[in-house]
This record gives structure tokens, C-alpha cells and sequence, in this order.
């Protein structure tokens, strides 16, 4: 399966320039089956959701609907949206035949405040496409080792996220280390550029269930790389070292 990973510079709350940004990057990807894009990347990451959440129905899960059908790809990212008297953090799982997946941010950035201005979601979300399970997660979540082990149902996780600079490291280590304990592929994808808080260094990433590197973004640069997942591939690693069949056996309280 190709999939592409996107790393722009996201524009400060400017949707309608984002979103233009990201069809010149699906021209560069005629043929890949999956566009991942970062955390809320038709904004940037905002803390103060009265000013960037989109009210239902969202005009950039609309524009998701036609690009995906458009350029005949699933698209994935977040956007941050209002559903009712709440905000969340909500990735998007958008395919061509029009099907919609979701998945609320459960881990909130809490030391800069995010879970004081969004609602955590309480469901683990897994979306099958293309002949694979993909685990949908945010930013945050990357550090919670827990909430994204692999009980044999998923096959390649997701993190997008809006990871500063400052904390590069970490992320890249962070990647790496979800793919080899849960035997699976990881795409990470984060923007570039500066927004009125932080800088972002990118780092995008597609790794390997053995913790190769399959794809990187340029460091500081707007890029787009592209993957080819191979399910044989991925069988014959758990086949030879079996280590998920060894995993605990645990339960989680999600409310």
C-alpha cells in the first residue's frame, strides 16, 4: 500500500490557505493511496477553540470529502471542530467512497492547557482500508504506551501532531519505539515553520516494524515523502519473532 506523509508549514488560522497548500502537495502524490496530514492543519494548533473550531457541518471535513473522491485517496488528519456545547480534537479518517472515520484526541496537551479548552475522547478507533488496520492517534498520545498497545488488531498506527522543536528527540525516539514494541508501521507526521508559541522542526516519519526508516521529511522544510506498507512483510516479522503473542493481558477504563 503507498501512502504519502505531508509536512507543511501551517498558516495561523488561515483554513482556506492550508487547505490550497495541501492540493498543490496532493498533485505531487498522483498515485498514492493515503495523504496523512498533521494535527490540526487547516489552523495550526490553537488553544482557544472559539476562534478555530469549525461548527458542524465542517467545512474542511467538506473539502476532505471532495479531495479524497477527487484525487481517488483516503485523506487523514485533525481538525479542531465544535459538536454541540463541546470542542475536540478530532482526527478525520476521510475515504473515497464518501465513509467517514473519527477519532477524538484522548491524551490533552495538559501542561499548556488543552484539556482546559477541549474535551478528551473516550474511544480507541481502528479504521481498516486498503487491506490494513490503522490506529488513529494525536500528538500526545505518542507518550502513552498503553492506551496504542497492539492486542493483534491493528497493523499501522497514526500519530499527527504539532511537536515543537524543542522536543525533537523525544519525538523521534517516541516513533521508533511505539513500532518495535507493537510490531507494526508507524507514520508520524508533524508541520514545519512557527506559529505565536512554538517552532516545528517536521521529523515526518514512516518506520518500520523492526524500526527501520521507510520515509523522512527534510528537517525545517515543508516536504512530502512517500511509503510503500507491505503486508507480507509485516506477517513474516511476527511470524519469525512472535514477541505480541507474549504481551499481557489488560483491560482500559476510557471513561
Amino acid at each position: 500500500m503507498k501512502i504519502s506523509i505531508c509536512q507543511p508549514d501551517t498558516a495561523w488560522l488561515q483554513p482556506t490557505a492550508n487547505r490550497h497548500r495541501i492540493e498543490q502537495f496532493l498533485s505531487a502524490a498522483p498515485d498514492t493511496q493515503l495523504l496523512v496530514l498533521p494535527e490540526m492543519f487547516s489552523t495550526g494548533f490553537c488553544l482557544q477553540p472559539h476562534l478555530c473550531a469549525e461548527p458542524e457541518p465542517h467545512e474542511t471535513l467538506q473539502w476532505m470529502h471532495r479531495m479524497a473522491r477527487q484525487h481517488h485517496t483516503a485523506l487523514a488528519g485533525s481538525l479542531a471542530v465544535r459538536d454541540g456545547a463541546n470542542y475536540y480534537n478530532r482526527f478525520y479518517f476521510v475515504l473515497p467512497n464518501g465513509n467517514v472515520h473519527s477519532y477524538d484526541k484522548r491524551h490533552l496537551f495538559s501542561p499548556a492547557g488543552e484539556d482546559r479548552a477541549y474535551t478528551a475522547g473516550r474511544r480507541r478507533v481502528i479504521v481498516s482500508w486498503g487491506g490494513m488496520r490503522f490506529l488513529l492517534q494525536v500528538c500526545y498520545d505518542l507518550r502513552f504506551p498503553v492506551f496504542s498497545r497492539n492486542r493483534h488488531d491493528y497493523d499501522a498506527a497514526i500519530y499527527v501532531a504539532n511537536w515543537p522543536a524543542t522536543r525533537q528527540t523525544a519525538w523521534e525516539q517516541l516513533l521508533r519505539a511505539r513500532a518495535l514494541e507493537n510490531q507494526c508501521y508507524v507514520i508520524g507526521v508533524n508541520r514545519t515553520g512557527r506559529d505565536p508559541h512554538n517552532a516545528y522542526g517536521g521529523g515526518s516519519a514512516v518506520i518500520g516494524p523492526q524500526g527501520e526508516t521507510l520515509a523522512l521529511c527534510k528537517p525545517h522544510s515543508e516536504d512530502l515523502q512517500t511509503a510503500d506498507l507491505d503486508m507480507e512483510a509485516l506477517r513474516e516479522v511476527r511470524q519469525q519473532f512472535p514477541a505480541l503473542d507474549d504481551g499481557d493481558t489488560f483491560s482500559m477504563d476510557l471513561l
